[in-house]
């Protein structure tokens, strides 16, 4: 299975384009109601890139390369969760939308949930896929930052498999393709200055600013789901519980066997959870 293969016989577009002067990567498959998928930290498009067949089925899918990542601008200033979620917003007016369904992974669920608390009225759902270190637990911070860094400014074949190896409970899902698409991305100048961006939220001192609290959680009115693993390399089942009480109505889900991506491991299972969650509410509608 590679990347290519599981594109190259659907009907898809990749195009920038530009969100608030944010020059922005897109793939786009499908009809239908819009879903934007967001990835995570030092992630790109292509962590979603075993998703966009099933889904594209049901939905418009589009992924997006966030801000500072991937092949989107990478602006000189550290980008907090309002800075990724004024960037999200800008996508969206950019494609003409008023209403979407989101979801996104760590980083991209952290972005997904903080925009729709923030911009009432345009999340019509949301499936938050591992959010992790929902705890702000500072060894799992200084990992997951020492690891970022390294990968990017240390970038080698060894160290890119280490990071992403670091995301799966089946470590033989790192494959070759995947290490050298991220290691493409990581060796680009401009990703090597905004490494340091990226991981100004494993400082203690900025992550704090968008701990995940009831004063914000609380005003995200819209259907929500937490889709949780039992292998997850950030947080335990247990500890989505509060965020699970800090969201009004939402849901918890377990995706068995995977670890911080479920998308990448356990494909029909995850789409599943998008599908059967997001056709749910439409049919509310």
């Amino acid at each position: 299975m590679t990347i290519w293969n599981d594109l190259q016989h659907l009907e898809f577009k990749l195009y920038y384009l530009d969100a608030d002067g944010i020059k922005t990567r897109v793939l786009e498959s499908g009809e239908g109601e819009p879903l934007i998928l967001l990835h995570g930290t030092g992630g790109h498009i292509e962590a979603y890139a075993r998703n966009i067949e099933g889904l594209a089925k049901h939905f418009r899918v589009i992924v997006v390369d966030m801000l500072g990542h991937g092949y989107t601008d990478k602006p000189d200033y550290p980008y907090g969760i309002d800075s990724y979620s004024d960037h999200l917003g800008a996508v969206i007016r950019a494609l003409g939308l008023d209403e979407v369904y989101l979801s996104g992974e760590s980083l991209g669920g952290w972005v997904a949930a903080w925009f729709a608390a923030h911009n009432p009225g345009i999340a019509k759902a949301l499936v938050l896929n591992t959010p992790g270190n929902v705890n702000n637990n500072p060894e799992t911070m200084k990992k997951l930052k020492e690891s970022t860094v390294k990968a990017v400014l240390e970038a080698n074949y060894e160290n890119v498999k280490t990071r992403l190896e670091w995301l799966m409970y089946d470590k033989s899902q790192v494959t070759d393709e995947l290490i050298e698409s991220r290691y493409r991305i990581y060796t680009q100048p401009s990703y090597q200055k905004a490494v340091h961006n990226i991981v100004v939220l494993q400082e203690m001192e900025t992550r704090l600013k968008y701990s995940w609290e009831p004063s914000w959680c609380g005003k995200i009115d819209v259907p929500t789901m937490l889709a949780w693993t039992d292998h997850d390399p950030t947080s335990t089942v247990e500890e989505a519980k509060p965020i699970q009480d800090m969201i009004p109505g939402s849901e918890l889900t377990v995706i068995k066997d995977a670890g911080h991506w479920p998308q990448w491991e356990q494909i029909d299972a995850f789409n599943q959870v998008i599908i059967d969650f997001f056709t749910k509410e439409h049919a509310k509608v």
